[in-house]
């Protein structure tokens, strides 16, 4: 009886290592696609070819400070239902988390493209809007 339990915990427990490492790598590979995913939407629905001022240096994970910071006015003139953004209302940038839509009602809503404000890794974005992901910043 011993000896079974020791050639099953020899067999096992080197195998439920495998299974721990992969699900940390595909839980990263799937923030990554969420990441990228949520950047073209966010630029389909801003009506936007190139980002303005990507975060292209510093890697971050604050999507409420990410893709683009850009100050609000210079570069976000409207949203995507053509009404003018103003300073002191709108928020700066095209961001991931906590975007501001001005609705037809002319109410200011957050739009959020990924559901949590800050993530497990850490990413830079170009002006085309190619993600890429860092272990740290």
């Amino acid at each position: 009886m011993v000896a079974i339990l020791g050639v099953l915990a020899a067999i096992v427990i080197p195998n439920v290592g495998q299974f721990i490492g992969r699900g940390e790598e595909e839980a990263a590979e799937t923030e990554f696609a969420n990441i990228q995913s949520a950047v073209v939407a966010m630029m389909v629905d801003n009506q936007l070819s190139k980002l303005p001022n990507p975060v292209d240096t510093t890697p971050t994970d604050n999507m409420s400070a990410f893709p683009d910071t850009s100050v609000c006015g210079t570069h976000k003139i409207t949203d995507p239902d053509g009404n003018i953004y103003i300073v002191t209302v709108d928020k700066d940038g095209y961001i991931l988390y906590g975007h501001d839509i001005k609705g037809s009602d002319g109410v200011v809503d957050l739009v959020n493209y990924v559901a949590k404000e800050i993530t497990s890794k850490y990413y830079t974005v170009d002006t085309s809007g190619t993600v890429t992901q860092h272990d740290s910043p």
